[in-house]
């Protein structure tokens, strides 16, 4: 008995799996990646899957610090535009303690300490980010800074108009110079506080940044490892099963001509 099948049936076999073969190598190309789903390494598929989620909010952690430097920049200007009303109010103060001043020198000198105070209650009052006050009221505005959970910072807002009151209140047209240099003194030390606290969340957040770029470069590069597709190895398979494949098809064409000579021979 002759049986055509059997040899016919494997090379039909092997020419399919050249086939898929090539067609996963093609894809591979394509992509640039090793990995393009679980069917080409699950577990591999599962690291590269992890490591995406965590660049991904590493990134957007550093957005995030960034908005909150921002943040406290903003409100560190309006607190160093009313330091130098401060002192220039103090200024003015020591200057009308002067005894040779009348009381029109005085009520000149008032008018600026006035005009003064009217540009400090409105830094205070225009000082923002994003809508959200920043001089106004005591508080803390939270800036998520990892990829994790509890990985935040926060940036404290202040109530410097509650703080300055008394400055607000100087009028040196009644004479008493020394409680009006007692409230400037005050305001000035209220006012340094805030931009040293500041000026620390500024660093802290930038340090956390540099760190999470670093650690952005690091993971991708991890992934890259894992995921990304070696082009030279590649091409290299592809040649190879170029060859493979055409010769399975050599194969089955010489196998499909021989049994039709011999069904020939036998008809």
């Amino acid at each position: 008995m002759i049986n055509f099948n059997s040899d016919a049936s494997s090379n039909s076999t092997f020419l399919q799996q050249v086939q898929e073969k090539q067609s996963s190598l093609l894809e591979k190309l394509a992509s640039g990646k090793e990995v393009n789903s679980a069917a080409d390494g699950a577990a591999a598929q599962q690291i590269i899957d992890r490591l995406t989620s965590q660049v991904e909010g590493n990134r957007q952690a550093v957005s995030n610090a960034y908005d909150g430097i921002s943040l406290a920049q903003v409100a560190e200007g309006g607190l160093s535009g009313i330091n130098d009303d401060v002192s220039r109010i103090r200024e003015l103060t020591l200057q009308a303690g002067n005894g040779v001043l009348n009381d029109a020198d005085r009520q000149a000198i008032q008018s600026e300490i006035t005009q003064l105070q009217d540009n400090i209650s409105q830094t205070i009052e225009h000082t923002n980010f994003a809508g959200k006050p920043l001089l106004n009221s005591d508080g803390e505005i939270s800036f998520q800074i990892g990829a994790n959970p509890d990985q935040k910072v926060g940036v404290n807002t202040s109530d410097v108009g509650g703080s300055l009151t008394d400055l607000l209140n100087i009028d040196i047209t009644s004479g008493d110079v020394d409680s009006a240099l007692d409230a400037a003194d005050a305001a000035l030390e209220t006012v340094g506080a805030a931009q040293a606290d500041l000026g620390a969340t500024q660093n802290q957040l930038a340090s956390t940044a540099r760190n999470l770029t670093t650690s952005d470069v690091n993971t991708t590069a991890a992934r890259g490892r894992i995921q990304d597709l070696d082009y030279a190895q590649a091409v290299s398979q592809q040649v190879s099963n170029d060859v493979l494949g055409q010769a399975a098809i050599s194969m089955q064409s010489q196998a499909n001509q021989q049994q039709g000579q011999v069904l020939a021979l036998l008809s």
